[in-house]
C-alpha cells in the first residue's frame, strides 16, 4: 500500500528523517509510535504530499485514496449527518450529476455506481457511526455550528471513517473521544475494511486495533509485527541482545588495548603489540541502542495536612446561569483518595471538575470545602492560561520573584522542560510541552487535591508513564477524568460517573463497565465491593512504599559502587603503575574484586527489589 524509501526531510534546519525506510503491506492496521516532536505528523503531510521531501520517495498504490480527518471542523448550517454523508465525495458527485443527466446511457452508468457503493444505505451507515461516536439521534439533524469545537472534530473524524478511504490517516483520533467513544472506535478500526495508519498514544487502543507497529526513533522508521505490547516486548530483546554484544566487543578491545599499552615498546613482543592493534580495528561493535530520552514529572507535595473531608457535596446542583447541568449530588473526598471519573461526553464531568475547583459556584445544595486546601486544576481550555508570547523562564519569574536564576531553571528542569526549551516562547512549545508547563506550574505550590481532565491527549507513550509514577508517588487527593484506561488502571481504586444528570458512585471495576457498554448490560457490583477495592488499593501502596525507598537506596549505593570502581579501573590502565611496586597493584587488584563482588551483590538485590515491586504493583 505505501512504500517510504531513504526519505530525508529537514524543518528550519532540524532534520527529522535520515534515510527512513519502511513498507506498508495492504489491509494493515498499523500503529505509529514515537516520541512527541519526533515527526509522525509530518510524514503523514508527507504522505498526502503536503509537503515535498528533501530526498527519497513516498510511493502508493496506484488511484488509491487517502483519508485524513479535516483540521478545519465544520461548522455551518448543515447538519451533523449530512456534513458527514458529503465526506463520500464520489457518491456526492454521482447524487449531484443524476439529478441533472439527461443522456439515459450515462444515467443507467451513474446508478450502477451508486448501487455498487451501496449508496441506498449511505444514511444508514453515517448514522451508525455517528451513534457510536457518541451522537444521539436529535443532535445528528441539528447544525454543526452549535456544536463546540471538541463535538465537531468528532463529526471530522465520522466523515472520514464514512467515507472509506484505502488508505485511513488517524493522528490521535481518541482526544475528542469519551472512554464509550474510544472503546467503539476500537472496535471499528479492528474490522475495517482497507489499510489503517493511525498515530496513537493510547496503549489500550493499539493493543486491541492495530496487528503492526512502525517505530519513528533516530530518524528511522522500523516495521514491528504484533501490538503495541509485542512491539514493546520485541524491541525489549532486541536492545539486550545488541547492547550485550556491544559490551562484549568493547571489553575485547579494552583487554588488547591493555596489552598493546603495555608492550608495545617491548622487542620481544613488538608483533604481538601490532597483532592486537590490527585485531582492534577489525573490531566492529555494534551502535548502543538506547531509548530516546523522557523526562520525569515531579509534584510537589502537600503542603499542608488536609482535613477529613477535604470535601463534601450534599444536594449540590450545578450548570451555568439558568441552566442546570448536574443535580442532587451526595459526594464526599477524603485525602488521598484516587477518583476516576468517567461518563458519555455532555454528562457533566467537566462541569463537576470545574465545581469542584470553583470555577463555578453551586447553583443550590451545600459545598464544603477545607479552608486550607488548594486545588490545582488541570483542563485543556487551562492551556490558554498561558501566555502565548512568554516563554517558560518567564512563567516561572512570577512564582519565585526573589529566587537565583539557577533555582528558576532547576525548577523547570523538574517539570520535564530541556534548557534549549525554557526559553522558548510558549506558543512555539509542543503539546507535550504546554502540557507539562502547566502542570508544573498549577502544582507549584504543593496542593492538597489535583484534579486532571484528559491530561494525557498530549503526552507520549513514555510521558504517559511518567505521569502515572508521579501520580502514584504523589501524596494528595487526585480526581482523574479521562479515556486513557492504563492511566484510570495504574493510578485510581475508585470510579465515579457522569449520567442521569448527577454524580454517583460505580460500584463496579472498569473492566465490567467496559463490558456493560459493548453488551449494553448494566452495571453490577455492591457498595461493600468498591469499599474493599479502595481499602486494598490503599493498603497496597502502604505495602510497595519500603520497597520503593529500598530500590532507591540500591541505586544510590551501585552508583558509588560504579565510581569507585571506575577510579581503580583508571589507575589499572596507566601503563606507570606496572613498574612501581607489586604491593600497589595487589591492593588495587583486591579493592577492584571487593568493590566488584558488593556491586555484584547489590544489583541482585536491586533485580530482586524490583520483581518484587513488579509483582505487587501487578497483584
Amino acid at each position: 500500500m505505501l512504500t517510504i524509501n531513504n526519505l530525508i526531510y529537514r524543518i528550519q534546519g532540524r532534520e527529522l528523517f535520515d534515510g527512513a525506510s519502511v513498507t506498508l503491506p495492504t489491509g494493515s492496521k498499523t500503529g505509529f509510535v514515537g516520541k512527541n516532536g519526533t515527526g509522525k505528523t509530518t510524514l503523514f503531510h508527507l504522505i498526502q504530499n503536503h509537503l515535498a521531501p528533501d530526498a527519497g520517495s513516498i510511493e502508493l498504490v496506484k488511484k488509491a485514496r487517502i483519508g485524513a480527518v479535516a483540521q478545519e471542523a465544520p461548522a455551518g448550517n448543515e447538519t451533523v449527518l449530512e456534513v458527514v454523508m458529503a465526506a463520500d465525495k464520489e457518491r456526492t458527485a454521482l447524487m449531484a450529476e443524476a439529478e441533472t443527466a439527461t443522456d439515459p446511457e450515462r444515467i443507467g452508468e451513474i446508478y450502477m455506481r451508486l448501487a455498487d457503493i451501496d449508496a441506498h444505505t449511505a444514511e444508514a451507515r453515517a448514522s451508525t457511526i455517528l451513534k457510536g461516536l457518541g451522537f444521539e439521534h436529535d443532535r445528528q439533524n441539528g447544525p454543526t455550528h452549535e456544536l463546540s469545537g471538541g463535538w465537531r472534530m468528532r463529526v471530522a473524524l465520522a466523515g472520514v471513517l464514512f467515507s472509506q478511504p484505502d488508505l485511513l490517516l488517524l493522528d490521535e483520533p481518541t482526544n475528542y473521544l469519551d472512554l464509550e467513544g474510544t472503546l467503539w472506535l476500537e472496535k471499528y478500526l479492528a474490522t475495517y475494511p482497507y489499510t489503517v495508519f493511525m498515530i496513537s498514544h493510547d496503549r489500550d487502543l493499539l493493543n486491541k486495533s492495530v496487528s503492526s507497529i512502525i517505530h519513528l526513533e533516530h530518524k528511522h522508521l522500523t516495521f514491528y509485527k504484533g501490538n503495541y505490547d509485542t512491539f514493546e516486548a520485541t524491541r525489549r530483546m532486541q536492545m539486550e541482545l545488541n547492547n550485550k554484544s556491544r559490551e562484549k566487543s568493547l571489553d575485547q578491545a579494552a583487554h588488547m588495548q591493555k596489552f598493546v599499552d603495555r608492550f608495545r615498546a617491548s622487542a620481544t613482543k613488538a608483533k604481538q603489540a601490532q597483532a592486537r592493534i590490527k585485531m582492534i580495528e577489525k573490531l566492529k561493535p555494534p551502535a548502543a541502542m538506547f531509548d530516546e530520552y523522557s523526562a520525569p514529572f515531579t509534584f510537589q507535595q502537600p503542603k499542608a495536612e488536609a482535613a477529613t473531608p477535604m470535601i463534601s457535596l450534599d444536594g449540590v446542583s450545578a450548570g451555568y446561569g439558568d441552566k442546570t447541568i448536574l443535580r442532587n449530588i451526595n459526594m464526599r473526598i477524603d485525602p488521598e483518595d484516587r477518583i476516576a471519573l468517567i461518563g458519555v461526553n455532555g454528562n457533566g464531568k467537566s462541569t463537576f471538575a470545574k465545581l469542584l475547583a470553583g470555577d463555578i459556584k453551586p447553583l443550590s445544595g451545600t459545598f464544603n470545602k477545607g479552608k486550607k486546601l488548594e486545588i490545582a486544576h488541570f483542563a485543556q481550555h487551562q492551556m490558554d492560561k498561558l501566555k502565548p508570547e512568554w516563554t517558560p523562564f518567564e512563567h516561572i519569574i512570577e512564582l519565585m520573584p526573589t529566587d537565583p536564576e539557577s533555582k528558576r531553571r532547576s525548577r523547570l528542569s523538574q517539570m520535564g522542560l530541556t534548557k534549549s526549551r525554557m526559553d522558548t516562547p510558549a506558543k512555539n512549545l509542543s503539546g507535550g510541552e504546554r502540557a507539562r508547563l502547566l502542570m508544573g506550574l498549577i502544582t507549584f505550590g504543593g496542593p492538597g487535591m489535583m484534579i486532571l481532565d484528559e491530561p494525557t491527549n498530549h503526552l507520549d507513550i513514555d510521558s504517559r508513564d511518567a505521569l502515572v509514577h508521579a501520580l502514584n508517588d504523589y501524596e494528595g487527593a487526585v480526581l482523574i477524568i479521562s479515556h486513557d484506561r492504563h492511566l484510570v488502571e495504574a493510578t485510581c481504586d475508585t470510579l465515579w460517573i457522569a449520567e442521569g444528570g448527577t454524580i454517583k458512585v460505580l460500584d463496579e471495576d472498569l473492566d465490567s463497565y467496559q463490558r456493560s457498554i459493548v453488551g449494553g448490560k448494566e452495571p453490577k457490583g455492591s457498595k461493600e465491593d468498591r469499599k474493599a477495592a479502595k481499602q486494598e488499593a490503599a493498603a497496597k501502596r502502604e505495602a510497595i512504599a519500603p520497597i520503593k525507598a529500598s530500590i532507591k537506596d540500591a541505586e544510590t549505593k551501585i552508583a558509588r559502587l560504579k565510581v569507585e570502581i571506575g577510579k581503580i579501573q583508571n589507575q589499572l590502565d596507566d601503563p606507570k603503575i606496572y613498574n612501581g611496586p607489586a604491593d600497589r597493584l595487589i591492593a588495587l587488584g583486591k579493592d577492584k574484586a571487593r568493590f566488584g563482588a558488593d556491586l555484584d551483590t547489590t544489583e541482585e538485590q536491586w533485580l530482586a527489589l524490583s520483581a518484587e515491586l513488579e509483582s505487587a504493583e501487578n497483584a
